[in-house]
C-alpha cells in the first residue's frame, strides 16, 4: 500500500475562525481513519498556518476526496492544498528499498 501526504495552507485567521468546523472535520477525518486510510493528521504550530495528514491507499485518489469534502476547505478556512507520494522506509508498513 502506498502513503500519501495531503499538505494544507490555512488562513492567517484560522484559529480564530475554526471553532463553527472543527466537530464535522473531526468527524470528517475519522471515517477515514476508521477506515484506515488517515494514518495521522496534525496541524503546524508557531505558526498555525497550515497542516499535513498522512494517508495509506493505492492512489492519491483517497486524499484528494478528503479535501474536497473536508468542512474547512469547503469553509475558506484552507487557503490551498496538495497531495504527495510519499516513500516511506522505515516505520510500519514502510516500503521495501
Amino acid at each position: 500500500m502506498k502513503h500519501w501526504l495531503l499538505f494544507y495552507d490555512y488562513v492567517p485567521d484560522y484559529l480564530e475562525r475554526r471553532g463553527e468546523f472543527r466537530p464535522d472535520h473531526f468527524a470528517h477525518a475519522q471515517a477515514f481513519h476508521d477506515r484506515g486510510e488517515l494514518v495521522m493528521a496534525g496541524a503546524f504550530a508557531e505558526p498555525a498556518d497550515g497542516a499535513v495528514l498522512v494517508f495509506r491507499a493505492e492512489s492519491a485518489e483517497v486524499a484528494e476526496r478528503f479535501a474536497g469534502d473536508d468542512p474547512y476547505v469547503r469553509n475558506g478556512l484552507v487557503t490551498g492544498w496538495r497531495v504527495r507520494r510519499w516513500v516511506m522506509v522505515m516505520g510500519d508498513g514502510a516500503e521495501p528499498v
